[in-house]
């Protein structure tokens, strides 16, 4: 098999065009059959997916996987994050970032933090959103139940079953979601997909699977 390389660039974003840095991993056959696009927590970067091997075990599969650095952390802290409404960013942020990146529809990867700007863009530009694959993200109660019941796109959810503050609530609030499934970690903690990669990584390529 063809090594999966991994890159490095930036995509510019706003009005004023911030640059926010990413890393990106292509299939060995050059054609991809997905976009999936990794957000990540607030003491993380995209460099986590990279260590971990998220990014290869992507690219290998046949996915385009695209990590972004979000405003202010990793390598993107220079960049100002978008004006927050309450605690969410808009959802437009994200879309500029597909627009930059020519992703097409995405699976969107949302650990903690990112959140903020993961619901907003799932509930402001559903067309967009191939899937959804939240890890106990935030800002979970921002939204109603009625909201979520409205969203028919494809939802895995990811949590640690020791992470029994963000991961429980968050569980509880993306339930209202109508097609989604969940897979519970055991053993692992918020940042689940560290304690446990190998569980991770084929939990989301099996789900990946299911929208071919």
């Amino acid at each position: 098999m063809a090594a999966v390389e991994v890159t490095e660039g930036s995509v510019k974003v706003g009005m004023c065009g911030q640059p926010l840095f990413y890393r990106q991993a292509l299939p060995p056959s050059g054609e991809a059959r997905l976009c999936v696009l990794l957000l990540h927590g607030i003491r993380f970067s995209s460099e986590n997916w990279l260590q971990i091997g998220t990014l290869g075990a992507l690219a290998a599969a046949g996915f385009r996987a695209v990590a972004l650095d979000l405003p202010g952390l990793g390598q993107s802290k220079a960049a100002e994050a978008p004006a927050p409404v309450g605690e969410l960013a808009p959802g437009e942020f994200l879309m500029q970032v597909c627009e930059g990146l020519q992703t097409g529809p995405v699976v969107v990867i949302s650990p903690s933090l990112s959140g903020m700007y993961s619901l907003p863009f799932l509930f402001q530009h559903t067309q967009q959103v191939k899937a959804y694959i939240p890890v106990a993200p935030i800002c979970t109660d921002k939204f109603t139940a009625e909201q979520y019941s409205g969203v028919q796109v494809p939802t895995l959810i990811v949590y640690g079953d020791q992470d029994t503050q963000v991961g429980e609530v968050s569980l509880r609030n993306l339930s209202h979601l109508p097609n989604q499934k969940v897979v519970v970690m055991k053993g692992a903690g918020h940042p689940c997909y560290l304690d446990d990669p190998g569980t991770w990584h084929k939990s989301i390529l099996d789900f990946l699977q299911t929208l071919l």
